[in-house]
């Protein structure tokens, strides 16, 4: 379960297995609307807090008897060469497959026996068992699982069960009190307490990551368990720890439940969940990519690819242009637009408001369905802006040499330390493909562009790296 960097690791909360922590996201409204709400967002009736600290001891009372212990078996079969008659003759014979356990949280949204809780903490399970405060122990049914939210719903044959509300996420403020429960290490019905130390966490874990982070101890174990606000609404689902030791040090990440909200929904009504898709590459707005492109603000998303046949490019989107605006909803940074496009039902008809060669367009583009084979997705943003590289012409025959995707435009051999383009984030590898929305496609071309470039203004450059487009602008 050790994810290492620079000594620190984020880690899945479930025991027991080496689960892969999935990317976390955004949650979409495509179920069918149910007569009954699953779920109740009343507060729960305690005596009224202090100005200095909430109830939580008449909270925790309330509340433990929904959160639920989720333990799992699975068999790990040997890997495909084990059984390889080449293999045995070093090795013998394959090994048996064996049964791993997991063990992780819950919380009961549904007094009907519907149960919340992270997807890696069930993945690939063959036996779920659900044990509920009361001591029973109750065989619990996946009814559907989101991997790219990791968030999974469980039934459980059980009427009358008690329940937790939910919350709005969206009204958390920074320093806000939160409690969390779960089963840290097997240690059942554990309660520990905290603040909301930021919101719209991003993490790396994925398209739509928008964690909310919190100082209260969360552990191994605590996956799937509730993050609940002063009111005794669950305002997040804890999925994820920064560590060094394996346990808490005060770093902690929980999904927001306003993103789980709509998920939960569809699971319960199809099973799995419905994404809207656009189509595009993007990446985040800088100071000098904003004024490269005659903006004002870095508000918006920056287009750095536009899929064939997608609906972007049905609807005349551009590599370059900004998306401002979705759907009558202002672009505030660039990764809520693939949480907000999800969202978005497929087949519907959306305005998207667009910056191109600095004057504003309008365009309507028809949202398509997204597979599992394509993700929308902001790529990071450049660092910050900084020539100074050995370059070589791309030809097809260097691009077979190295694996690259590109036939052409202008190869980065290396970046000189402390240049103008290490500082912009350039690496060795980059390919050059425009200059200043011109395209370069050798070593010349680049040093005409170079030439005509107006003195004083970042220079902006198309990069192919990897199997992403990237937008950087080199400052002066």
């Amino acid at each position: 379960m050790t994810l290492d960097s620079r000594f620190r690791r984020r880690l899945p909360l479930a025991t027991g297995l080496v689960l892969v922590l999935v990317a976390l996201a955004a949650a979409f409204g495509h179920g069918r609307a149910a007569t009954v709400p699953l779920w109740s967002d009343q507060p729960v009736a305690v005596t009224p807090a202090t100005v200095t600290a909430p109830n939580w001891e008449g909270l925790a009372q309330a509340l433990k008897p929904a959160v639920v212990n989720v333990s799992m078996k699975r068999t790990a079969q040997a890997p495909p060469e084990a059984a390889d008659p080449f293999f045995q003759q070093f090795f013998g014979r394959a090994p048996q497959p064996r049964t791993q356990r997991g063990l992780g949280s819950g919380f009961v949204v549904n007094a009907d026996g519907y149960v919340v809780t992270n997807n890696h903490v069930v993945d690939g399970a063959t036996e779920i068992r659900v044990k509920l405060a009361d001591g029973r122990e109750l065989a619990g049914r996946v009814v559907g699982r989101d991997p790219r939210t990791d968030l999974a719903l469980l039934k459980v044959e059980a009427h009358g069960l008690p329940t937790i509300p939910l919350g709005d996420s969206s009204a958390l403020k920074v320093g806000e009190p939160v409690m969390a429960i779960g089963n840290p290490f097997g240690l059942e019905q554990t309660v520990t307490t905290g603040i909301v130390s930021a919101t719209g966490r991003v993490i790396g874990e994925g398209p739509y990551d928008d964690f909310i982070q919190t100082d209260a101890s969360i552990n191994p174990g605590n996956s799937g368990g509730p993050l609940i606000n002063a009111r005794g609404q669950v305002i997040g689902i804890n999925t994820a720890i920064v560590s060094r030791s394996g346990g808490s040090v005060g770093i902690g990440f929980a999904i927001p439940v306003n993103l789980a909200k709509p998920v939960v929904t569809q699971l319960a009504s199809a099973g799995h969940v419905t994404r809207g898709w656009l189509g595009v590459g993007i990446q985040p707005l800088t100071a000098d990519l904003a004024k490269s492109f005659r903006l004002t603000r870095t508000d918006g998303a920056l287009v750095t690819s536009v899929s064939e046949g997608s609906p972007a490019a049905k609807a005349g989107l551009k590599e370059g242009d900004v998306i401002v605006e979705y759907d009558g909803r202002p672009v505030a940074r660039a990764g809520d637009l693939p949480r907000t496009v999800a969202e978005t039902p497929v087949g519907r008809a959306v305005p998207l408001e667009v910056v191109r060669d600095g004057k504003p367009v309008t365009l309507t583009a028809t949202v398509g369905r997204l597979e599992e084979t394509r993700e929308a997705k902001a790529e990071p943003a450049p660092g910050e802006p900084a020539l100074g590289v050995s370059a070589r012409t791309l030809t097809p025959a260097v691009a077979q040499q190295l694996g690259l995707r590109e036939q052409q435009g202008v190869l980065i051999v290396n970046v000189n330390d402390g240049s103008r383009a290490e500082a912009a984030g350039l690496k060795a590898g980059d390919v050059i493909a425009e200059v200043d929305h011109r395209a370069v496609s050798n070593v010349e071309d680049l040093q005409q562009a170079l030439r005509r470039h107006a003195t004083g203004a970042p220079v902006l450059l198309l990069v192919h790296r990897e199997d992403a487009h990237v937008w950087i602008a080199v400052g002066a």
